[in-house]
């Protein structure tokens, strides 16, 4: 009897988290297909185990799991094409998103991630609409954020983004954000708002902007050698489950965003929802962001948004 093939996939929060829970429903599926034949174990938060967020990307690249999922914006000193879908209010909605990262775009930035990294591109999850928390003062207008000193992913155009809006960005791996946020040397941060609640930003910001300025999906990524080395039966099965737990983690975000507006406000936040006036005054200080983008990318990357 053939021994099993082995499974470690892992991620960077808790088992009740939206993506974790999709890698819980692809290890059932393939459980479910192929019974013994498959041993499936899960790496939940790899921060438990003392490393950064960040480091789970080597180790997927040297094959210690082999399977993860990883902002994309963390990809973007080796893929530089991925930062053109960091640029900020880049998508109206979520549908036109998803639309995007399954069509053409998605399969164009597979092919530049596989050529920067030592992955097999499996599909994308949803990281979501992001959002802005702090400590000092409510946000309508891009002079609130002047000089508050913000956590930024390790993306130049998250970068560039706030330092055209007058904040202090600092990049920072996300154990160290947390720190700095119970600390209090951090005035502010921006993430979805169920990552804000998942990791307890909410208990030491009370005020929170529904901004939306970017839209970030989290790869899930397959250490090369291992996935090329599958059986084809066994790869487009995983594949095939890949797909399937994308739509039903999307479905989660979604309740789960519901749900920790509810936890800001029970946890006594100010919640502020930009007028179509103060959301336009945002996208007027970034715009020469796309002409930037237009300039490095070409009409390419446009091309390919629009399917």
């Amino acid at each position: 009897m053939a021994d099993p093939i082995q499974i470690r996939m892992g991620g960077y929060g808790p088992p009740t988290t939206t993506h974790s829970r999709a890698l819980k429903f692809i290890g059932d599926r393939l459980e479910e297909q192929f019974g013994d034949g498959v041993d499936v174990k899960y790496i939940w938060n790899i921060m438990d185990f003392g490393y950064r967020a960040d480091e789970i990307m080597w180790l997927t690249e040297c094959g210690i799991l082999t399977m993860s999922y990883q902002s994309t914006s963390y990809l973007t000193e080796r893929v530089p094409e991925l930062e053109f879908v960091d640029l900020p209010f880049l998508f109206a909605d979520l549908n036109e998103a998803r639309t995007a990262f399954d069509g053409p775009l998605g399969r164009y930035l597979d092919e530049r991630i596989e050529a920067g990294y030592n992955f097999r591109m499996l599909g994308y999850f949803e990281n979501g609409f992001r959002h802005i928390s702090n400590k000092l003062r409510p946000i309508h207008l891009p002079g609130d954020l002047k000089d508050m000193k913000i956590r930024m992913l390790p993306s130049d155009m998250h970068v560039r983004t706030f330092e055209l809006l007058g904040a202090e960005p600092l990049r920072m791996d996300l154990t160290e954000a947390i720190e700095q946020v119970v600390n209090g040397t951090l005035d502010a941060q921006e993430n979805p708002l169920a990552n804000t609640v998942t990791y307890g930003v909410h208990k030491y910001h009370p005020h929170h902007t529904l901004s939306g300025h970017f839209y970030l999906s989290r790869g899930v990524y397959g250490h090369r050698e291992t996935v090329d080395g599958w059986p084809e039966e066994f790869r487009t099965a995983v594949r095939d489950a890949v797909q399937a737990a994308t739509a039903y983690q999307r479905e989660l975000a979604v309740a789960e965003e519901d749900i920790s507006q509810q936890a800001l406000v029970d946890e006594g936040c100010e919640t502020v929802e930009l007028t179509d006036a103060e959301r336009a005054a945002f996208r007027a200080i970034v715009a020469p962001l796309y002409d930037d983008a237009r300039a490095r990318f070409g009409d390419t990357m446009f091309d390919l948004l629009k399917g």
